[in-house]
């Protein structure tokens, strides 16, 4: 599925979820080798786990951030 992110600079989160696995996330834009950090870091675990983990991290005074924003395409997936 693709999620359609609000208020950090990545556009748009890819992401593959089966049986509550990640199996993959791709971040449109941003800063890249972060995101490529994130994406790696997601692939194998439990959806539920990552949600736990990355909801409410923020970016500066933006009130979210691209995990942030990960783990709000994550609850739309499942």
């Amino acid at each position: 599925m693709t999620y359609k992110t609000k208020g950090v600079c990545c556009d748009e989160i890819q992401v593959e979820v089966s049986d509550g696995i990640v199996n993959e996330v791709k971040f449109s834009n941003g800063c890249n080798g972060n995101l490529k950090g994130i994406a790696e870091l997601a692939k194998g675990r439990k959806a539920e786990d990552l949600i736990a983990s990355l909801s409410g991290i923020q970016c500066g005074v933006r009130g979210t951030s691209c995990p942030d924003q990960l783990a709000a395409a994550l609850k739309s997936a499942m």
